[in-house]
């Protein structure tokens, strides 16, 4: 019988500031994914946490943590400036891959980044920085575009791009993203799914995709090391 992932919640240091999160790891996990949220959202995204236990049985670890804090969230809900502070949202991800990596039973795994809207331009951006250190991005109904075209040639990591078919104008925006884009890459369009992919069986779509993406990009990564 396969044991049971390890669960646990956690906090991340980030500059003055301390983010929470939730680490899940099955055994023998195949590499980690770290979440990226955006507009407003969090760790405790229905969403989000849907795709987690996707990648979870599949033997992926995940680390969904707020990318802003408590106090942040609050201002944010007034302002929504925050959601939009690509470059701040970017430095979390940095802080928290570092984080991540430092861990006993994660620093021998690939990382991959899973973002959602204005999620997936920093997890873009971050994965343009770090270069071969993060071996696979999906983005699900984001915003790629808000990267910018310097980081998306920059960006070596595979990188898969999920957009609803009835989320209009988004799926321009993932185009002109996907074209700038020099890595590996995919453009998947789910049919009839709007921008918060809550159409019937339009989140298990997005979640198969991004669990067989992960797996295969991670699994090329083990055999090259081989």
């Amino acid at each position: 019988m396969a044991q049971p992932a390890a669960s646990r919640e956690v906090r991340i240091p980030a500059g003055p500031a301390w983010l929470y999160g939730d680490f899940v790891a099955p055994a023998d996990a195949a590499g980690i994914v770290l979440f990226a949220h955006g507009s407003g959202s969090g760790r405790h995204s229905s969403r989000n946490r849907q795709v987690a236990r996707r990648l979870q049985d599949a033997g992926i670890a995940t680390l969904l943590f707020d990318l802003l804090t408590a106090d942040e969230e609050q201002h944010d809900l007034h302002t929504r400036e925050h959601r939009f502070d690509i470059p701040l949202l970017t430095g979390r991800m940095q802080e928290a891959t570092a984080w991540v990596s430092s861990l006993p039973e994660a620093k021998a795994l690939p990382i991959g980044y899973f973002g959602a809207s204005t999620g997936s331009a920093a997890a873009l951006i971050a994965a343009a920085r770090l270069g071969n250190r993060i071996a696979a991005v999906v983005s699900r109904g984001g915003r790629p575009d808000l990267a910018g075209p310097a980081c998306l040639t920059a960006v070596t990591a595979p990188t898969l791009l999920i957009v609803g078919g009835a989320d209009h104008g988004v799926i321009g925006l993932n185009q002109e993203a996907y074209e700038r884009l020099q890595c590996r890459k995919e453009l998947q369009v789910v049919p009839g799914a709007t921008h918060l992919f809550e159409e019937h069986g339009a989140l298990d779509r997005v979640s198969e995709a991004a669990s067989q993406w992960f797996s295969k990009h991670f699994a090329r990564l083990h055999e090259a090391a081989s």
